[in-house]
């Protein structure tokens, strides 16, 4: 297995390219335990980002993330989201102090504005700054946020500390290679590439079955591996089983061709004009 690659932050701080989203994880009692053991085997893997909100089972896979890093709080870089309408000053430090209590941790390494609401973007930043004045979270970021919202992001008091856009972006879902991806190289934010592999829904692709064959791989790990083959992106897939945990890991290693790459271009074409940002 190659070594981890990892993908630095605005600060400069690094987080592993690959990491773990936990997005519909804790739905299902039976299926909990099993959940534990898959994040857990990532963290051995090295795919120790992990990406959870309070939005998700309105707490429950906070509470399922806090169970498996127990004990090895140490070891991961823990993303977490707030919802935008707590994100007025106040709402915003009180939403992350429920979230430490679900996660039984004293601390976030990277917290971010889940989608921008009505609430002022200057109010929210003033809760992250609050936040990272007490040592509540290590860096703040946010999420679905197009290429106008971080130009005026970036004009707000503060709003240059971001470190961060965790946005929608797969094969299915090259929009944002037009402007907003070019946008935040050029400022040195990197993207969080929420589900990567569509929800699945990239799988049955007749594109992505020909082009598997030729590494040996599956098409959710080409679709994984052509996430990863970006420079300044970072990829959260979810995976509730040891085994799906296992090939996400396996992405890493796979190296695509320039054939590879033409033939998905070719299937996937990339956007010639500017695409509101999609969101799921």
């Amino acid at each position: 297995m190659n070594p981890v690659r990892s993908v630095p932050l605005h600060s400069g701080e690094k987080m592993a390219a690959l990491g773990q989203g936990t997005w519909h994880l804790a739905e299902s009692p039976g299926r909990w335990a099993e959940e534990v053991a898959s994040i857990r085997l990532g963290i051995d893997l090295g795919m120790t980002v992990i990406d959870t909100a309070e939005m998700y089972g309105d707490g429950a896979a906070e509470a399922l993330v806090g169970e498996t890093i127990a004990g090895r709080r140490g070891e991961v870089f823990l993303v977490d989201k707030v919802l935008p309408h707590h994100a007025t000053r106040e709402g915003t430090v009180r939403a992350c102090e429920a979230s430490l209590d679900t996660l039984g941790v004293d601390h976030i390494d990277l917290y971010l504005l889940h989608w921008r609401g009505r609430i002022p973007l200057a109010e929210t930043i003033e809760g992250f700054a609050e936040l990272k004045q007490h040592g509540m979270i290590r860096h703040w970021g946010v999420s679905n946020l197009d290429t106008d919202d971080m130009i005026e992001l970036s004009g707000v008091p503060g709003g240059a500390e971001v470190q961060t856009n965790q946005i929608l972006y797969n094969l299915a879902r090259r929009g944002p290679e037009y402007a907003l991806l070019p946008w935040l190289s050029q400022h040195g934010i990197p993207t969080m590439a929420y589900s990567p592999i569509e929800q699945g829904r990239l799988l049955e692709h007749p594109a992505l079955q020909p082009i598997a064959r030729r590494p040996d791989a599956t098409p959710a790990q080409i679709a994984l591996a052509w996430v990863l083959h970006h420079d300044g992106v970072i990829a959260i897939p979810r995976a509730g089983t040891p085994s799906h945990v296992r090939q996400n890991a396996a992405a890493r290693d796979i190296e695509l061709t320039d054939v590879d790459l033409k033939d998905l271009d070719h299937a996937f074409p990339p956007p010639t004009r500017p695409r509101p940002l999609e969101v799921l």
